[in-house]
């Protein structure tokens, strides 16, 4: 099996009343704001960055939710690869609208009929699901993920 590169991504989830924003290029697959983080730079900072990249909103603060690890893929550019998402939930003012390599802004809901990729749908998932736990249980798991993303899993 040939060796499988770890990629840093940070992703962003902002909740509107119109749903949560959705990019895409394209290709017309609607995926959660996000890139790949740079050498000094958190996975948290690279959400909030790509964030204000593909849709021009303006992060003001961020919340770390989870980890998520993605599918193994393969590329031309970084052969195979898994990304090794942070999830942040961000806080952000202004408009979505595309940017940069990004056409589409949509919002997704629950049964909106938006074409999401599988990683996008189980992030969101998660996150719906994290939603309904409880409050003591989400602050455990915040400490346990700033400690993950600190040491840098």
């Amino acid at each position: 099996m040939p060796r499988v590169h770890r990629r840093r991504r940070g992703t962003a989830i902002v909740e509107t009343e119109k749903g949560i924003p959705v990019v895409a290029e394209g290709n017309g697959i609607f995926l959660l704001p996000g890139g790949e983080a740079g050498k000094r730079e958190t996975r948290t900072q690279a959400a909030m960055r790509e964030l204000r990249e593909e849709t021009g909103l303006q992060p003001y603060s961020a919340q770390f939710l989870f980890h998520h690890r993605g599918h193994v893929h393969q590329s031309y550019r970084h052969g195979y690869f898994r990304d090794h998402h942070t999830v942040c939930l961000i806080k952000a003012r202004g408009a979505a609208k595309p940017h940069r390599e990004i056409e589409y802004v949509e919002y997704y809901k629950p049964g909106k009929g938006i074409r999401i990729s599988g990683v996008t749908k189980e992030i969101i998932d998660r996150y719906f699901t994290y939603k309904k736990t409880g409050r003591m249980r989400r602050e455990l798991v915040n400490i346990s993920n700033r400690i993950r993303e600190w040491l840098d899993f």
